[in-house]
């Protein structure tokens, strides 16, 4: 029984810490992690709670105290689950007035080239972007490359390649290094079949572990949000951001960018882990300034990456005046 106590009060204090470290914003990669367990948090203070109703004294201040923090990660999630209302309605537009866009990362060390291009060509998106692609994944991937009339490709063989592929109209495109000299970032201003414009984002920063400066991930993102108040046209923002839809770093991205998230009130749509279940996490993001429209958003079937792709349809028009 001794052992069971201390059992559950180790538990306490391990939900204690893992709640209150992400309230400091710290750039601290051990802090910032405790963002993406948020629902795992919230499973486990509710079972030890119930669990130190029978076996720890006094029960319910023990008890009381977890479950105060079960509501709080609850409450950090629940936007991206159905209980919350939706922030981008779905748009009936036709098929010849949109675009749909298609970002996968493909694991560098992923060699079953034929899953990816099989879902390429099964959908058939007017743009693409794949992280994760070195020399290897570029040739794989000419069959369908070859197809498009407009590809920007950066391989790398340090888990950061990049290409971005399309056949809309590019008025023009640029690979940059915004966050270190081998980590790239594609930024295009593209136009659709209907002659709207708009401005495309595709991003994979580091994620939070040992040895990654988190404050340059930060950066970045903030650099790349902040691109949206130059821009009169719409933004579309897609990548691996190797942070969770409801961390800090993603709050601060929409709230700077003024950015949209179609996840909100449909789901989480976790993309990350692809072969654990259990350990998935929204990371693989889509953001939209207004002027775009949302006629279709969700994960595709699984590539043999670790990553879930994400695929949408979208439609541009004018972006509404600041």
């Amino acid at each position: 029984m001794t052992i069971l106590r201390i059992f559950l009060w180790a538990g306490f204090a391990l939900v204690m810490l893992t709640t209150f470290l992400p309230l400091l914003h710290s750039n601290t990669w051990w802090v910032r992690v405790w963002d993406f367990p948020r629902l795992h948090i919230a499973v486990l203070a509710v079972l030890f709670a119930v669990a130190g109703l029978f076996f720890i004294k006094p029960a319910l201040p023990f008890a009381v105290v977890l479950l105060a923090c079960a509501i709080y990660q609850g409450w950090k999630i629940a936007p991206f689950t159905s209980l919350s209302k939706v922030e981008i309605e779905l748009e009936q537009v036709g098929d010849r007035h949109a675009a749909s866009f298609l970002a996968a990362n493909v694991l560098q060390d992923n060699r079953d080239y034929e899953k990816t291009l099989d879902l390429v060509r099964e959908l058939d998106p007017d743009v693409l972007l794949l992280m994760e692609t070195d020399r290897k994944w570029e040739k794989a991937l000419e069959p369908v490359l070859q197809q498009y009339t407009h590809v920007k490709s950066a391989p790398l063989d340090n888990y950061y390649g990049m290409i971005l592929a399309t056949r809309l109209k590019v008025l023009r495109s640029e690979i940059t290094y915004p966050e270190a000299d081998d980590i790239p970032t594609i930024l295009a201003e593209m136009e659709d079949r209907d002659g709207n414009r708009f401005f495309f984002i595709g991003l994979h920063p580091r994620p939070p572990v040992p040895g990654n400066p988190v404050e340059e991930t930060d950066a970045l993102i903030q650099r790349m949000a902040n691109l949206t108040d130059q821009k009169e046209l719409p933004v579309i923002a897609m990548g691996d951001f190797n942070v969770p839809a409801w961390s800090w770093t993603a709050h601060r991205f929409k709230h700077h960018g003024e950015y949209l998230d179609p996840r909100i009130g449909r789901g989480m749509l976790s993309s990350f882990h692809a072969k654990l279940p259990l350990l998935r996490f929204p990371i693989d993001q889509l953001y939209m300034t207004q002027g775009i429209s949302l006629i279709r958003f969700g994960r595709t079937r699984a590539i043999g990456s670790d990553h879930f792709p994400m695929h949408a349809v979208l439609a541009a028009g004018e972006r509404p005046a600041k």
